[in-house]
């Protein structure tokens, strides 16, 4: 599809090039023909004015001495054939120019094609690659709820006890579904253009503090402490999706973290920046898996087995874009991982409602 593409645009390139080529060789072609006409018509004048202006001293000359002269003295005329010839290889010039632009044009117009046409390529791709993982996602926990349904429905002897039991894993795949496709659906309006952002000034501790108290309950689970020190900072944000991003970052920090550990949030100025930093001491990442971490549905190995589907990340990098912000990630085997996140204390005027 791309490739027909690519050869549809190379020919308009290659028309529009050929077409302002043939423009301007014909400019070139007028302007120097032109010129041959106004030599052609200068030099017409000057034989007439040689044949009328010979003064009277050297006509009476001519004439006295006619018959000593031979053969007689006679003023030479124009000879059109040079300027003919002229034009002519004018024209086979400017043809073999315009081939030459021609071929070139051709070259250059099939590679611009496909610079022209990557971004778009690469959106596709993005979007089957989308397609493809969403299908595939989705379709494990359906999967799994016809199969416990279709084993049920088989069995011969049914009991509350097995109809409640079998309810309970049909609701736990139910809630998967629904945190996939809300996942799907913020990623979504995430990638918008604006993503219905208001930003305002807010205080960053309040945001880390409203973050933590949505994980406490995890946290309480696996007995981790979330120790918050920042300080007093504030910084023009789109204070609901910043939420999000930290709950994401401390929901994964809980995730990967040994029971009764501790979990540290940190935050400091550089320049026009805030830095927010999320440490855990958990399992740590290994280094080949974290230039993927931020696509969607990637997981690492040692992630497989823990809940989720791999979309937390890519969400919380585009909430960190849309605040013109980086996030990074450091980490070490055994040892833990850092998430720094870096936001401007102001946005730029076209971004704020």
């Amino acid at each position: 599809m791309f490739q027909s593409a690519r050869l549809k645009l190379t020919g308009w390139y290659l028309l529009i090039i050929m077409l302002v080529s043939l423009l301007f060789s014909g400019v070139i072609f007028e302007v120097i023909s032109h010129e041959y006409d106004r030599i052609e018509i200068e030099q017409k004048l000057r034989q007439e004015r040689a044949e009328q202006g010979i003064n009277l001293f050297f006509q009476q000359f001519l004439q006295q001495n006619q018959q000593f002269i031979n053969p007689p003295i006679k003023v030479p005329k124009f000879d059109p054939q040079p300027i003919n010839e002229a034009r002519i290889r004018l024209i086979y010039s400017l043809l073999l120019a315009n081939l030459g632009i021609f071929g070139i044009a051709g070259i250059l117009g099939y590679f611009l094609a496909g610079i022209t046409l990557q971004p778009i390529k690469q959106m596709v791709d993005e979007q089957n690659r989308f397609i493809t993982d969403s299908s595939h996602e989705l379709r494990t926990p359906i999967t799994s709820l016809k199969t416990a349904t279709e084993v049920y429905l088989r069995g011969k002897d049914h009991n509350i006890k097995e109809a409640d039991k079998l309810l309970e894993s049909n609701l736990e795949e139910i809630n998967n579904l629904q945190t996939l496709s809300d996942n799907l659906i913020k990623l979504a309006q995430y990638q918008k253009t604006n993503g219905n952002f208001v930003f305002e000034k807010v205080e960053i501790k309040s945001l880390i503090e409203e973050a933590i108290k949505k994980v406490a309950t995890f946290a309480k689970h696996k007995h981790i402490t979330i120790k918050d020190q920042v300080g007093e900072l504030s910084l023009e944000s789109d204070s609901a999706s910043v939420i999000e991003l930290f709950v994401i970052i401390l929901d994964n920090a809980i995730k990967y973290s040994h029971p009764k550990s501790n979990i540290l949030v940190s935050a400091y100025l550089h320049d026009d920046f805030v830095f927010i930093n999320v440490v855990d001491t958990g399992i740590g990442i290994d280094p080949q898996d974290i230039p993927h971490l931020f696509e969607r549905f990637y997981r690492a190995d040692k992630s497989r087995n823990a809940p989720g589907y791999g979309l937390g990340l890519p969400i919380a990098k585009q909430i960190v874009e849309k605040h013109h912000g980086v996030i990074k990630i450091e980490s070490e085997i055994g040892k833990g991982t850092s998430v720094i996140v870096c936001l401007p204390l102001k946005q730029p005027k076209s971004s704020r409602h």
